[in-house]
């Protein structure tokens, strides 16, 4: 990108367009790289927690983050998302998912910016999958209610705002904690220790990079009609327990899992968590929007690098 284009109008020699990415833990490290492996787009990046050089640091408590520069698009993806820190820091969760989502909705409108709000199946109480986009939420836990509660603040401060439901995701991560999905290879790798696993909560894990496209994609969309907006929905349709995805990673790279355990028992401990809050993704596969990833394609690329048995590391992509 030249250093002489005008920042937050469309450069027409090049016909690229800005995004900004608020950016936390592997799904906006993502949506960064797919935006910029489309010569149309040019993101400069924000960042909150992952480091790299193309990112530039921001805050999200402040309601002029966007105004240095004038985007076109705004992904944001910044949130408190593990439930049980939620449940035990409300305060700081709600600040970063509704306060800070809100604030960034109105600087969105008043410089005529997309925005695209990342939220969570868990708005749903998991009774009756699957959902679409108008059934009626209601959250379980209070990590739900502050997702829900961020996506009224941005559609009731954004009118032109859209809304996107994704639900336990995976992919390139920095380290194994950063998702839901790739924290479980430990106990899967470490075989001469038995390890519980839930066998009772349904999830649909779905890759990050398929989210990515997905955003941008939308975006595209948008740039050519401002009637698209409001709530859409994106999923894997892998439908597997977190016992069923460990056995999958364990046959992924030729792994033991007899020594995993599944639990059919609903959790006691934590937040609780929807049984099946499966998301209907009708609405925008209609649109031609979409991509999937195989699970054990995408968790075997995902979590190779921390393959702890390097012999294994031979035999996996052969």
């Amino acid at each position: 990108m030249p250093l002489d284009v005008v920042l937050g109008e469309q450069d027409q020699s090049l016909n690229r367009l800005i995004c900004w990415i608020l950016m936390q833990f592997i799904t906006s490290f993502m949506i960064f790289r797919d935006f910029n492996s489309v010569s149309r787009w040019w993101d400069p990046g924000l960042y909150i927690l992952r480091s790299t050089p193309d990112c530039a640091h921001s805050s999200l408590k402040t309601a002029t983050i966007v105004l240095p520069q004038v985007p076109h698009v705004i992904v944001h993806c910044a949130a408190e998302r593990r439930p049980d820190v939620v449940e035990n820091h409300p305060d700081a969760a709600a600040q970063l998912n509704v306060d800070a989502s809100g604030n960034l909705a109105k600087e969105a409108a008043a410089i005529g910016a997309f925005l695209i709000y990342i939220s969570s199946d868990y708005v749903f109480d998991g009774t009756n999958p699957p959902y679409r986009e108008e059934d009626i939420p209601s959250p379980l836990n209070l990590y739900g209610k502050t997702k829900l509660e961020g996506e009224k603040a941005v559609l009731q401060n954004n009118l032109g705002a859209a809304v996107l439901r994704i639900p336990v995701l995976y992919g390139e991560v920095e380290k194994l904690e950063e998702s839901a999905v790739t924290v479980m290879f430990d106990k899967v790798q470490f075989s001469n220790k038995s390890a519980n696993m839930d066998h009772w909560q349904q999830r649909f894990p779905t890759h990050v990079k398929d989210v990515a496209t997905v955003c941008r994609q939308l975006a595209e969309k948008r740039m050519l009609d401002p009637s698209i907006k409001g709530t859409f929905h994106w999923s894997g349709n892998e439908q597997m327990t977190k016992y069923e995805m460990a056995c999958a990673i364990a046959d992924a790279f030729n792994l033991p899992s007899s020594h995993l355990r599944p639990i059919t028992d609903s959790p006691v401990l934590g937040a609780q968590r929807p049984r099946n809050a499966q998301l209907d993704c009708s609405k925008l596969e209609t649109m031609g929007i979409g991509q999937r990833t195989p699970f054990r394609i995408g968790i075997k690329e995902s979590l190779w690098p921390f393959l702890i048995d390097k012999r294994w590391r031979q035999t996996v992509f052969h």
